[in-house]
């Protein structure tokens, strides 16, 4: 069916309309982005509308990637309805064609933009993400009480006889560059000896290098330091594992850094669910397709059920929903990464497929 003169006309009209979806899309999401930007960092010293649209367009790949599920089943939707308005599809049926065979060219229209966010979008969106943190930091730098993150990384290094808790505003460089770092010293028994705040923290070969110091010690009176080396065991490796979130990793690098990981002993949960949830990404937009069959294959020459279009779109929100629940739940170890990523999808196939069975053939 794929290779034939009518299979290729549906694949070329699912394709055309992914692209429009895509443009119309990626236009609304930019104005939002970019809107929102401007709202929270207009005020901090670094930002300008030039650097505003650079950070919305680096950006845009990572948002992007989120609605892509909901692309699939709007263009599957809009695909379907468009051709049963036009009795193309009820011609198709009366030719004797199954469900099964003029879906073939959706299914692989769904595969193929799969294909194209895991191997393309994605890498291009851990970059992008990367590169706002940067953007970000750059504007955040005259401004430190603006600089407030919602959650600060922590790691813990004992180096002799020098117990060191480190924290930071933003992580850079993979983790081994840090803004806005705090360090806190304790003694044998516990009690806190001195505590450093360091403009940033670049982890070299064997040291920390602290810039634009602030010291204070109990009872003593607050030094300030333009350097200061800090003395450590941690590897860049280890450090790169513990601290870089799992977006801002490409789907090439995954599997390579979860072993990484695991040679130091780092959880690798969230690496390992963020992979199989990427690994899963094409079969997740098949189901999405599927979905959109179930309300748009009833014949209609106007206008479609609202109630059931209403239903379908209701549906795939749904599994969307369920899909970053579970993710949630892999990423902390509540539930195994493997199923995590892939237990709402086999369900969603499984269902579409059934009420399609149940409504074609009975």
């Amino acid at each position: 069916m794929i290779f034939g003169t009518l299979g290729r006309y549906f694949f070329r009209r699912y394709m055309v309309t992914t692209v429009w979806f895509f443009l119309g899309i990626i236009s609304i999401v930019f104005l939002i982005d970019f809107s929102e930007t401007a709202t929270r960092m207009s005020g901090l010293p670094g930002y300008t509308v030039a650097s505003g649209l650079l950070m919305t367009a680096v950006r845009l790949p990572l948002l992007l990637q989120q609605t892509i599920p909901f692309i699939a089943l709007f263009v599957g939707m809009t695909v379907l309805i468009g051709l049963n308005r036009k009795y193309e599809l009820v011609v198709t049926r009366a030719a004797g064609i199954s469900v099964w065979q003029f879906m073939t060219p959706f299914v692989v229209g769904a595969l193929l933009l799969g294909v194209l966010t895991v191997t393309v979008i994605n890498p291009i969106a851990a970059w992008g993400q990367r590169q706002a943190a940067l953007v970000e930091t750059d504007w955040r730098g005259q401004d430190k009480l603006a600089n407030k993150a919602s959650q600060i990384p922590w790691i813990r290094q004992i180096s002799g006889q020098d117990d060191v808790i480190i924290g930071a505003q933003t992580i850079l460089e993979n983790g081994t560059l840090l803004t806005d770092a705090v360090l806190i010293h304790f003694d044998s028994d516990g009690r806190v000896i001195l505590r450093q705040d360091a403009k940033s923290a670049k982890l070299e070969d064997g040291y920390w290098l602290l810039k634009d110091v602030t010291e204070r010690r109990p009872g003593e009176i607050v030094q300030r330091k333009p350097t200061v080396q800090l003395r450590t065991n941690l590897k860049q490796d280890f450090v790169r594992e513990r601290l870089t979130p799992p977006e801002t990793i490409a789907f090439f690098d995954l599997s390579n850094r979860i072993e990484i990981a695991k040679s130091f002993g780092v959880p690798t949960k969230a690496l390992e669910t963020q992979f199989h949830s990427l690994l899963s990404q094409p079969l997740l937009l098949v189901a999405m397709t599927l979905i959109a069959a179930t309300v748009s294959l009833k014949f209609s020459r106007f206008n479609q059920s609202r109630p059931v279009i209403l239903g379908g779109i209701l549906s795939g929100f749904v599994l969307y929903v369920l899909t970053v629940l579970v993710k949630a739940f892999g990423s902390s170890g509540v539930v195994p990464p493997f199923v995590a990523a892939w237990i709402p999808v086999v369900v969603a196939l499984a269902l579409g497929a059934t009420i399609l069975l149940h409504q074609e053939d009975g």
